[in-house]
């Protein structure tokens, strides 16, 4: 109990001694042993690495992993050297959400067999985002991790040791200057002598780590090859999933030709009419067979209609609408419901029901 006492005094003797010489440095009123220019600018240039290494690492985990929750896990499984359980991701787990609903509706529907392909590449996307984490934690963010908690501790260990043997250096300096007695001034050369060899001794070890820094760039600079080329090879493969995706898509009938929402798809306008349902759509591409040259205007039933969007006939079958004309329309035996047959001048075909506001 008696030593905790005694080397808790000496420790806060120390520190109050230390303080003392910090605030003296700091006014000009103590004596400072400065360190030559090359040292100077290795230790600037370890703490930019140290600060931007930090600050790349940390960005790119959140760039890997968006997820807050889930890096706390991740760090408390990894402490705990434990495997951190293995569940779908966001992708895997929207292509697994589309295949069963694609089930419950019918695969053989179009909305069904659409949503069960889109499922399957959705869950392909996600297994490759999986492995580009994996190959990107183990080449990247791996060697910047060791170093942060690695080789830059070992370099800060090593600077406050350093910085400990310049201060007993200039302490002992400052007692040679106050010693009077020559038994006191050989005492504090002495000190002297050995505080300086020490404060050498201890500046080589820091600057050979200090000038380890680099290799270390050395070393991130390939470990940057290597995640430029796993962000490379997982776009790429991202790529190829939704070419093949388009390709299967485009075998499907094309059951939006004609229709409101393939105008609006190309011309990136928007409007607040009803929704196309892909089944009365394939309906009316396979039983829509009127030849609309031959289709004469009613005696009575026709109707003045307003334009609201723009629309480009998809066929020589369908008018093209600009919006806020005006056009006569009328609906003949046989039509789908959500068409009808517009004129203008001489000009006559189908128009979309959703493109227009009928007037009385």
């Amino acid at each position: 109990m008696d030593f905790n006492v005694k080397k808790f005094a000496s420790d806060a003797g120390v520190f109050f001694t230390r303080a003392v010489q910090f605030t003296g440095e700091k006014l000009g009123q103590s004596e400072k042993t400065e360190l030559d220019a090359h040292f100077e600018n290795l230790l600037s240039r370890a703490d930019s690495t140290k600060n931007w290494t930090e600050k790349i690492f940390r960005q790119t985990e959140v760039l890997l992993q968006p997820n807050p929750s889930a890096r706390i896990e991740e760090f408390l499984y990894e402490k705990l050297d434990r495997t951190v359980p293995s569940r779908p991701n966001n992708g895997e787990l929207l292509g697994q959400y589309m295949q069963d609903a694609a089930k419950d509706f019918g695969v053989g529907t179009p909305y069904g067999s659409t949503l069960m392909h889109v499922g399957d590449c959705e869950r392909r996307l996600g297994s490759a985002h999986r492995e580009f984490l994996q190959t990107s934690a183990i080449s990247f963010l791996t060697p910047l991790r060791n170093f942060l908690e690695g080789d830059w501790r070992t370099i800060s260990k090593e600077r406050r040791l350093l910085e400990n043997r310049r201060l007993d250096l200039d302490s002992c300096k400052a007692r040679l200057k106050k010693a009077k007695l020559a038994e006191s001034k050989a005492a504090a050369e002495h000190e002297l002598r050995v505080a300086q060899t020490e404060f050498d001794r201890q500046a080589e070890v820091t600057r050979l780590l200090l000038e380890g820094i680099s290799s270390t760039h050395v070393n991130h600079l390939r470990c940057l090859h290597e995640f430029v080329e796993a962000q490379t090879a997982y776009y790429k493969q991202c790529h190829l999933h939704m070419q093949d995706l388009k390709k299967e898509l485009d075998r499907f009938p094309n059951a939006f030709a004609g229709k409101p929402g393939h105008s609006m798809a190309s011309d990136g306008s928007s409007s607040p009419g009803k929704a196309v349902d892909p089944l009365d759509v394939a309906s009316t591409v396979e039983t829509d067979t009127l030849k609309i040259e031959e289709v004469q205007a009613p005696a009575t039933g026709t109707r003045k209609a307003k334009v609201l969007y723009d629309y480009d006939a998809a066929d020589t079958s369908e008018l093209s609408l600009l919006a806020d004309e005006l056009i006569t329309v009328y609906t003949v035996p046989g039509m789908d419901s959500d068409w009808l047959v517009g004129e203008r001048g001489n000009q006559k075909g189908k128009v979309p029901v959703t493109y227009l506001e009928l007037l009385s």
